[in-house]
């Protein structure tokens, strides 16, 4: 059927162009101009596309209930460009996890919780940059 497809969508061209008489009318558009109108109105209906489905797909992500998560990340420090730790909670343990390429290493289980402060985790300054163009302030994002 996959191959059939295609012989389908061109069968009525082929049609016409072998009736006598027929003529064949060349494609609308077919100037450099038209087909560089075309393009960039494909290119600007895919962007747009690509734009609307991120803000789809951060409203669907928005309606999940986050308080019921079992494991938390709470802290994470680069330690080089492929390396990382991060602090874990899963359920009342925090444990603090080596990140590394294709690898994670369970460093240590806490004994006593570490309490962070309720602040917003800092954000890079080219987020925070992008974010003022944008227009939108961090707060609104919690």
């Amino acid at each position: 059927m996959r191959r059939l497809l295609p012989w389908l969508l061109v069968l009525p061209a082929l049609v016409q162009a072998a009736e006598p008489g027929g003529k064949v009318t060349p494609m609308a558009g077919s100037d450099a101009a038209g087909q560089l109108g075309q393009l960039l109105l494909g290119l600007l209906l895919v962007v747009g596309l690509i734009f609307l489905l991120a803000w789809l797909l951060r409203r669907v992500q928005g309606l999940t209930p986050r308080s019921g998560q079992v494991i938390r990340l709470l802290a994470t420090q680069m330690l080089g460009p492929r390396d990382r730790l991060v602090l874990v909670q899963v359920g009342s343990e925090q444990i603090l996890l080596g990140v590394s390429a294709g690898r994670i290493t369970p460093l240590h289980v806490l004994k006593e919780p570490v309490h962070l402060a309720d602040t917003e985790p800092a954000t890079p300054e080219f987020a925070q940059r992008l974010m003022e163009l944008l227009g939108k302030d961090q707060k609104d994002k919690s």
